[in-house]
């Protein structure tokens, strides 16, 4: 039997302020939403997923703080989740379903190397 290990999905999308979702476009994006978690999360494979709020502040190497998030490439980070998968190729797969895919985003799946205290 294979060991599960922990891998985490980072949601990126490109913001676009001028895109205006109706309020029914919104309900279903978390609907879509609530179904891929709950999915993931009946299969006890969710270990925890967090989304990200708008605002931010950067610190750079030499301490300068600036107001805002990154964004690269015309896409910022979201949010993340973590999951239990046999591989990263199962882990993948999972990814595949996420509704993130459907207004243009992406998903990366890394491993997660445990830090030893």
């Amino acid at each position: 039997m294979k060991m599960e290990q922990t891998f985490m999905m980072i949601f990126r999308y490109s913001s676009n302020p001028d895109n205006k979702s109706t309020t029914q476009e919104m309900l279903q994006m978390k609907k879509d939403w609530d179904n891929f978690i709950g999915n993931i999360a009946i299969k006890e494979k969710l270990e925890s997923t967090h989304q990200l709020g708008y605002g931010g502040k950067q610190i750079s190497a030499d301490l300068n703080v600036s107001d805002g998030i990154l964004i690269s490439q015309n896409k910022t980070i979201s949010g993340n989740m973590i999951v239990k998968a046999n591989s990263i190729d199962e882990a993948v797969v999972m990814a595949k379903d996420c509704p993130i895919l459907k207004i243009g985003g992406s998903v990366e799946v890394r491993s997660i190397i445990p830090m030893e205290h």
